[in-house]
């Protein structure tokens, strides 16, 4: 964020695990704050993946079943517990990118800015 803040940054580019037929992006957990940061400080935001990554089966992302990690990911550290037994743990592996959020899709096939 504060390198958004102090206008550090040209252009995002983030890779895709998978990409919807509407253009929703299907990325590592974190993606989605920095493609909403990137909107709200105005600066482009694309996805680099090979052509093979849009998926025309999976119509958008909220059709896309997330994964999520277990638990002690997240609760230990080298197998020493860092958290209180009980405790809820989401941990979910993938972010959801909205196409509204991206700038443009750059393949080996060249930029696409829009879809039709």
């Amino acid at each position: 964020g504060y390198m958004f803040e102090k206008d550090m940054i040209d252009l995002v580019i983030i890779g895709a695990d998978r990409i919807t037929k509407n253009g929703d992006v299907v990325n590592k957990i974190g993606s989605y704050e920095i493609a909403v940061l990137a909107k709200h400080h105005n600066i482009p935001f694309y996805v680099a993946a090979p052509y093979t990554t849009f998926d025309p089966n999976i119509e958008k992302g909220a059709d896309v079943t997330i994964e999520e990690r277990v638990p002690h990911e997240v609760t230990e550290i080298a197998g020493v517990k860092i958290a209180p037994d009980g405790i809820k743990v989401f941990n979910p592996v993938f972010d959801i990118v909205p196409h509204e959020l991206i700038t443009g899709y750059i393949t080996e096939r060249g930029v696409i800015t829009k879809f039709t």
